[in-house]
């Protein structure tokens, strides 16, 4: 830990203490602690992004077109895969400790009522991207977006919905139309929007919301049924071998770049990305320019990450819900290297389709080996046996290590089911130190 930062142990301590306290939904304590400290938030030039997967992936995307058109960019998102300071991001790295320790002791310190954790490090972003001058705040939505923390930005420069499916139904609602609803109320007035490929269900519940809120003009990128239609961002495969995504959108020159985030899906990603830079080039001339050399750059680990580990190649993918594990079962189809030379490390929690992601993906793998991650209560082993047969272990660090032992040639050791388990697989593999985990 830095010197320059003493204090920052004992306030990394006490956020996480306030982890148990759950995720309590709504803006008012967000509010009364951001004008307690002069309202960081309120001249932020900003980018709100939403949705169920994907939003992170377009984040980091709109972040690298933004730093090479030579903005200084910040980027909020979650959850860590190892340390809190990763949900942080100024000018592409993780803030470091002395802004951490600023911006942490005074949304924990200098507010009128204690916050909840996800609280906390939303209003600790605002005042870091405050202090460090960014030019732009890239915001990824925590949980829905409606009552989200960060949906106290009252006039983004653009709002964007990458997806919409079943995840959080508790909290978000029972079908598609209702998640899409929670998920919209991220759009403002004036503000444009950018969707992503939706369901004619969500789609239609998101219209609804920008016409009651005034939002600004929205603008799609194509489903897969009528892609390329007038007025819509068109994505689709292009160069040799169909390696490079090739995006053209409303009034605009196509652009055909090979993304720096693997997967089919990222496509699609892309398409938003693009959407959201057009938007700012009005602003930023120069983002227009910026775009093939941004999303080559983009990265953002834990998603069809691979590491060398000993000669063998574990692939991690955040894919928690079954929406995730689709587009990973879909990757593996396409550039996996077969059932029988793949080995799967699969965790989850026990309130995500646990049932319905083993199911893609466990075909996919000749050896499956079942883990608990850390965080909130986990699938029980014995249960995923249920699902497909599977050895289960327990322990992921025993689990890798036992898929790694017996990987065969040329051979593929995924990991997926949890963000925390691919957390905590990533840290053990790179040798990094995780701060404490917080399951939200």
């Amino acid at each position: 830990m830095s010197s320059a930062a003493p204090r920052l142990p004992a306030l990394l301590a006490a956020l996480g203490q306030r982890a148990p306290r759950g995720m309590v939904l709504g803006l008012d304590r967000v509010r009364e602690a951001l004008a307690a400290l002069g309202d960081p938030h309120a001249g932020l030039a900003a980018v709100h992004v939403a949705g169920t997967n994907g939003k992170g992936s377009v984040c980091a995307m709109v972040e690298s077109i933004a730093r090479e058109a030579g903005l200084r960019a910040g980027l909020y998102t979650s959850p860590h895969l190892s340390r809190f300071a990763e949900r942080i991001r100024i000018g592409g790295e993780m803030i470091g400790d002395a802004a951490l320790e600023a911006a942490l002791s005074a949304a924990l310190e200098r507010v009128p009522s204690p916050l909840t954790f996800f609280e906390a490090l939303t209003v600790a972003a605002f005042v870091a991207f405050r202090d460090a001058g960014v030019d732009l705040a890239i915001l990824e939505v925590g949980l829905g977006g409606r009552l989200d923390a960060t949906n106290v930005i009252a006039a983004p420069l653009c709002t964007a919905i990458t997806s919409i499916a079943f995840d959080h139904e508790a909290l978000l609602g029972p079908t598609l139309a209702d998640i899409a609803r929670e998920k919209a109320g991220i759009l403002k007035p004036g503000a444009p929007a950018v969707l992503g490929p939706l369901d004619p269900e969500a789609d239609a519940a998101i219209e609804s919301a920008a016409q009651a809120v005034g939002a600004g003009p929205r603008v799609r990128v194509g489903r897969a049924e009528h892609r390329g239609r007038a007025g819509e961002i068109a994505v689709g495969r292009a160069g040799p071998g169909g390696r490079a995504t090739r995006v053209a959108g409303p009034g605009r020159g196509a652009i055909e770049v090979e993304l720096g985030l693997r997967g089919a899906h990222q496509a699609e990603n892309a398409g938003v990305a693009c959407g959201v830079a057009w938007q700012l080039a009005g602003r930023w001339p120069e983002i227009e320019r910026a775009l093939p050399a941004g999303l080559a750059a983009a990265r953002w680990p834990g998603r069809l990450e691979r590491i060398d580990a000993g000669g063998a190649q574990v692939l991690l993918d955040c894919a928690h819900n079954p929406h995730g594990a689709q587009a990973l079962a879909a990757w593996l189809d396409e550039e996996g290297p077969g059932a029988a030379r793949t080995a799967l490390v699969f965790g989850a929690m026990a309130d995500k389709g646990w049932g319905e992601m083993l199911q893609m993906l466990a075909p996919r793998a000749q050896r499956r080996f079942y883990v608990t991650p850390q965080g909130r209560a986990a699938a029980p082993l014995e249960a995923l046996r249920e699902v497909a047969p599977g050895e289960p272990i327990g322990d992921p660090g025993a689990a890798v290590a036992r898929a790694i032992e017996g990987a065969a040639p040329g051979g593929l050791v995924v990991v997926a089911g949890s963000i925390y388990l691919v957390g905590e697989v990533r840290s053990a593999l790179l040798g990094i130190a995780p701060d404490p985990v917080v399951a939200l």
